[in-house]
Parts: structure tokens; sequence; C-alpha cells
């Protein structure tokens, strides 16, 4: 069993910056992708960035440039967001992926408003 452990919600300016992280404890297997996903009002979730324990990454076309996912060895994924945008108002869920097996955090709520 994995369990996740998310930062807090905040309430950001459009343009400002914000880190989330993530930290994974339990019976972690060692091949094993994590990241985030985002949900909206009233939309589907949608991959956000991911990182693979060995160190692939996989972006949303939407954040590429201005987001980076990186993780370190104490099973802890961080999501450096950057120029957030109002519509990227969302839910933001860490999610933890192996074979077999997707894990979800309660979700991170983000809200880029002035």
């Amino acid at each position: 069993q994995v369990q996740l452990v998310e930062s807090s919600g905040v309430l950001v300016q459009p343009t400002a910056s914000l880190r989330l992280s993530c930290s994974a404890s339990g019976n972690i297997f060692h091949f094993n992708t994590m990241g985030w996903y985002r949900q909206a009002p009233g939309k589907e979730r949608e991959l956000v960035a991911t990182q693979a324990n060995g160190g692939i990454t996989n972006y949303a076309n939407s954040v590429k440039g201005r987001f980076t996912i990186s993780r370190n060895t104490t099973n802890t994924v961080y999501l450096q967001m950057n120029m957030l945008k109002p519509e990227e108002t969302a839910a933001y869920y860490c999610n933890y992926r192996t074979t077999g097996r997707t894990v979800w955090g309660r979700g991170t709520q983000v809200t880029v408003s002035s």
C-alpha cells in the first residue's frame, strides 16, 4: 500500500510561481511513475506532468516550458509551476502509478486569480 501526502492548497495571482510537493510512503515499487494531474470544475482530469523513477518526464503541451517536475531520493516529487494562468485553477492530484496499481493523493487546490 502506498500513501501520498501533498502540499497545501494556495491562492496565487496570475503570473505567479508555485512549487507543489508530494511524498510517497509505504510499499513503493521501484519501477513507478509519479506526478500530477489536474481537474478544473466541470472538466475532465488531465495529465500535467509525470516523472518515472529513471528520470523520464512527460508534460502536457500547455505547460511545457513553464512547469518543471523533479524527484529526489526520498520518494518526493516536486512540480515547479511558473507564470500561472487563471485557467489553470484546478485541483492538482498527485499520482503514483506502477504496473497494476494507481494511487491518488487527496488533491491540492490551486486558485489563480486577481
